[in-house]
């Protein structure tokens, strides 16, 4: 299985052949905004208006079919937090009162979740058999705290999901290409995950190049998920396509991770 590319008149975007259910990951092509924004910013507090972001959602919500006023976003803090949602933690468009996280699990059926990115990993998660779903925005200090794997775990625990039957996607990132940092970065990967994450670490001229697709795909399969698919798509290297905040300095808009939960037929 693979992650494919689907296009839509001028709205691009990406979806993992072994998750069934409606879910993407959004390239910055189809929407509305202009300027460094142009043209599917998901998100506000860059410049874009309101009105732009509410549009651009509800092409999405068009193109997935789902209700956008049972979308669950999030207010991200590069943190391991996972909330568990309803459909009463649904703002609709509404870019106000995210919950505090960059995590979110559901089983509730018609409920969206949303996560942003523009140079981080996301990761979406289905399990067919209980209908829960997942989505995860993993910065490097959330790889760290494991957050995909803490997801699993919060669709176990809540929802009854077992590793084994979850579907699961990683998303579109900097990859290791271009994903430079000091050796901060890869002694903090080491000294949470251990020894087994320097096979995904490149080190050139001192500096150290960590593969966060690959590390964040081990910790779901050492959670127990057996089916993972990987983007092989880096946000740095196709600016076209993709926002990438270290490509931009932060001129930019951001992409998102979407699923959306539906009912389990028995």
């Amino acid at each position: 299985m693979s992650i494919q590319t689907i296009c839509r008149g001028e709205l691009e975007y990406l979806r993992a052949e072994g998750i069934s259910v409606p879910h993407c990951f959004t390239t910055r092509l189809g929407g509305v905004s202009s300027g460094s924004q142009a043209s599917l910013n998901l998100a506000v507090g860059r410049g874009d208006s309101l009105e732009n972001v509410e549009r651009n959602l509800r092409i999405l919500a068009d193109a997935l079919e789902f209700d956008p006023e049972k979308l669950v976003m999030t207010h991200q803090t590069h943190s391991d937090l996972v909330r568990a949602v309803t459909a009463a933690d649904a703002n609709g468009l509404c870019h106000r009162n995210y919950p505090d996280c960059d995590g979110l699990v559901t089983d509730t059926p018609g409920v969206a979740l949303l996560v942003f990115t523009a140079d981080c990993t996301p990761v979406l998660l289905h399990d067919p058999v209980t209908g829960a779903v997942g989505a995860v925005h993993a910065g490097w200090r959330g790889t760290v705290g494991e957050i995909a794997g803490k997801a699993v775990d919060a669709m176990a625990r809540c929802y009854g999901s077992r590793p084994e039957d979850i579907r699961a996607a990683v998303g579109p990132n900097i990859g290791p290409c271009h994903f430079e940092t000091n050796a901060d970065v890869p002694e903090a990967l080491e000294a949470a995950l251990g020894p087994w994450v320097w096979q995904w670490i490149d080190r050139r001229e001192g500096k150290y190049f960590p593969d966060l697709k690959a590390i964040n795909a081990e910790i779901l399969r050492l959670r127990g998920v057996r089916n993972v698919e990987i983007s092989d798509a880096c946000t740095y290297c196709d600016p076209r396509r993709f926002w990438s905040h270290r490509y931009t300095r932060g001129e930019r808009g951001s992409q998102g991770a979407l699923i959306v939960c539906k009912e389990v037929r028995r």
